[in-house]
């Protein structure tokens, strides 16, 4: 009976975020297809204890697939359950693959937009690389936003670049600038149409403003099967269709879009559009239908491809193999929480100094530097992310160990 009463409340939980309106364009026609109970409600967090990584905060994961605008978000989000602060260490700038990217980015948006000695806006920043990169390369001036950003990283470019430790809105939207970038953010918010209101207002003070956005591509996921790439952090999910629709509707004309970083991230110009607001044309109607097939895959097909990770993690335990992740982000912590890991897994490895000596919320899973390795001499190596593969099998060999490696 009481098994019968616990069904019926998670069928009508369901029903009812089911109905609940798309955070992008309103509409109610959502579709709940992938749901998670108690992850982490932040997985770059610096947790400087077993006990508090195991014990951190939690919430839930429901997500929803609008059918009139392809947006995918989170319908159980809570932001209040987050505390974004310097403790966030997100830095992927300690890999040469990376650095190497975010220098080809920002080459190409200083040559384009012709930024020398310009005035440029960042939001949601971390701490600061990009915005810093961006500056140096033109000796333009800029200002950063993001609850994040740690002092003690300071800018490289003295008073020419400054930043401010709190979340962008309309409260700063008397502000300008020749060039906005949004990388890396618009997926960390709930209500993107509000913020994307602040930084229309901005762009349109100033004549030929432009903007750069960067996302991941949820398509990729979607496709790949890819459930270590959900996590709370990210509440909303974008596609090149849900992007390009989000912001025609919030009064942009996209001028360029494109995927980018082995196909990761979806790479978007724009500028401030005439106050129109629009709707993506009839003939990009197939790019919906596609996107509806591409979510029903990963709905009949998630599942399994978790069973496969938990066999094989199960079986390299019973024949005594020692398994780490090479890894410690969000990624790495979705892993481990969706697949209920503990001890098949030994550590997890960072290259990020910032990192090494801390837990991986949700398991407790220690981090180590490479060097690590060396003495503990892991059997099996399973890299987060396959654009570093490269890169992991040299300092595997620098370390002069061979353990399988293994690519998501």
């Amino acid at each position: 009976m009481e098994k019968a009463i616990a069904g019926k409340a998670r069928r009508a939980a369901k029903a009812a975020t089911a109905k609940k309106a798309c955070a992008a364009c309103g509409c109610a026609k959502t579709e709940v297809f992938y749901q998670q109970k108690g992850v982490p409600v932040h997985s770059v967090l610096l947790m400087e204890t077993r006990e508090e990584a195991v014990n951190f905060r939690r919430g839930d994961i429901s997500l929803v697939f609008c059918e009139r605008c392809g947006f995918i978000s989170n319908a159980a989000y809570d932001p209040s359950l987050q505390r974004y602060s310097p403790r966030c260490e997100e830095s992927q700038g300690f890999s040469q693959t990376f650095s190497d990217f975010s220098r080809t980015l920002a080459e190409g948006l200083v040559r384009r937009y012709g930024l020398q000695k310009k005035e440029i806006m960042e939001i949601g920043c971390g701490k600061g690389e990009f915005l810093n990169l961006l500056c140096e390369l033109g000796e333009n001036t800029g200002v950063g936003f993001d609850p994040a950003y740690a002092a003690g990283w300071g800018s490289r470019q003295g008073d020419r670049v400054r930043f401010v430790s709190d979340f962008y809105s309309d409260k700063y939207a008397e502000l300008s600038a020749d060039l906005i970038v949004c990388k890396m953010t618009l997926e960390h918010v709930g209500r993107p149409a509000e913020l994307l209101s602040a930084i229309l207002s901005s762009a349109g003070k100033r004549p030929g403003s432009a903007l750069f956005f960067q996302v991941p591509d949820t398509t990729r996921v979607l496709y790949e099967l890819a459930f270590w790439d959900i996590y709370y952090e990210h509440c909303s999910y974008y596609t090149a269709y849900s992007l390009r629709s989000l912001l025609r509707r919030s009064g942009f004309v996209v001028t360029d879009m494109k995927k980018d970083y082995d196909g990761q991230y979806i790479i978007c110009e724009a500028r401030p559009g005439d106050g129109s607001m629009t709707e993506n044309p009839p003939e990009a109607r197939q790019e919906l239908e596609s996107l509806k097939f591409a979510v029903r895959y990963f709905t009949e097909n998630n599942a399994q491809k978790i069973a496969i990770w938990k066999k094989k993690l199960k079986d390299f335990r019973t024949t005594g193999y020692r398994t780490v992740l090479w890894g410690s982000g969000s990624k790495a912590a979705a892993f481990l929480k969706t697949l209920g890991i503990t001890d098949e897994v030994g550590f997890v490895v960072d290259i990020n100094p910032y990192r090494q000596g801390t837990f991986v919320a949700g398991t407790g899973h220690e981090i180590v530097g490479p060097s690590f390795l060396k003495d503990y001499k892991p059997d099996a190596v399973i890299a987060m992310n396959p654009v570093y593969r490269d890169e992991i099998r040299l300092e595997l060999a620098r370390l002069s160990i061979e353990p399988v490696l293994i690519t998501l």
